[in-house]
């Protein structure tokens, strides 16, 4: 019969040995993960930009083919950094961590944000990459848009926790498709954003349509959370438009 200590030691033993397992196998995995998180990132944005046929195999060669630029840009709108040269994923803009930076933006601190450059067809198209708060957790995504740095060509949006058939519907073509088009100022130059319509874009003035999107059925939270998202992280990108749009590099 095994006494008290023996039965403790081997327990401990055995905990010892899990832990270094567990640990081992996640020191492993990790180049894995990170791989597939940074294939999924570069998805999202050639998506946001319509980039068609892109697959989990080819995500990496696509996204070094069509991104030309990726750009960091200060709160005043300054760049930072261009990169052009290189695998763009080795470039600081895909490295910037969005919380942390609109952490600062809400803090009123200094921050820097990222912005992706996408050429087709000698068309260009800017994606600015978003993060927000939702329902259950953060949602986040992409808007890109066109040269003329106030139409949406498209946008892409994903989420952490939001419920099945409601808030979560963000992700589907049926939500996203509808931003294509659409205008973040109006014909006055002012900041309009794209706000996402409890009710649809049909109880909006028929002026301010341009600038709206209907919202989820049962999902008023998470679009609201979107519109939210939209409207605050592109704040942080006006600078840079503006700039952009007087003197274009």
């Amino acid at each position: 019969m095994y006494t008290n200590g023996y039965i403790f030691r081997y327990a401990a033993i055995m905990v010892i040995i899990a832990a270094a397992v567990l640990s081992t196998s996640a020191v492993l995995l990790k180049p894995f993960q990170d791989r597939n998180m940074a294939i999924e990132k570069m998805g999202g944005i050639l998506a946001s930009a319509q980039i068609e046929g892109v697959e989990t195999e080819n995500t990496i060669e696509l996204f070094n083919k069509y991104v030309v630029e990726e750009i960091v840009v200060d709160q005043n709108g300054n760049v930072v950094e261009s990169f052009k040269e290189g695998a763009k994923e080795d470039g600081k803009a895909f490295k910037i961590n969005m919380k942390t930076e609109l952490y600062k933006k809400k803090k009123g601190e200094n921050f820097e944000l990222p912005i992706y450059i996408v050429e087709k067809d000698g068309i260009k198209t800017y994606i600015f990459p978003l993060r927000g708060a939702g329902l259950w957790g953060p949602v986040w995504g992409n808007m890109a848009l066109n040269a003329d740095l106030n139409t949406v060509k498209g946008v892409t949006f994903d989420h952490k926790g939001e419920t099945p058939g409601l808030g979560a519907e963000i992700t589907t073509k049926g939500f996203t498709s509808q931003f294509a088009g659409k205008t973040i100022f109006d014909e006055s130059g002012k900041f309009k954003s794209i706000k996402v319509k409890k009710g649809g874009v049909k109880t909006m003035p028929a002026n301010e349509q341009i600038h709206g999107v209907d919202a989820i059925s049962g999902g008023t939270i998470t679009s609201d959370a979107v519109g939210e998202m939209i409207a605050n992280v592109i704040d942080g990108y006006l600078p840079y438009i503006e700039r952009e749009k007087e003197d274009p590099r």
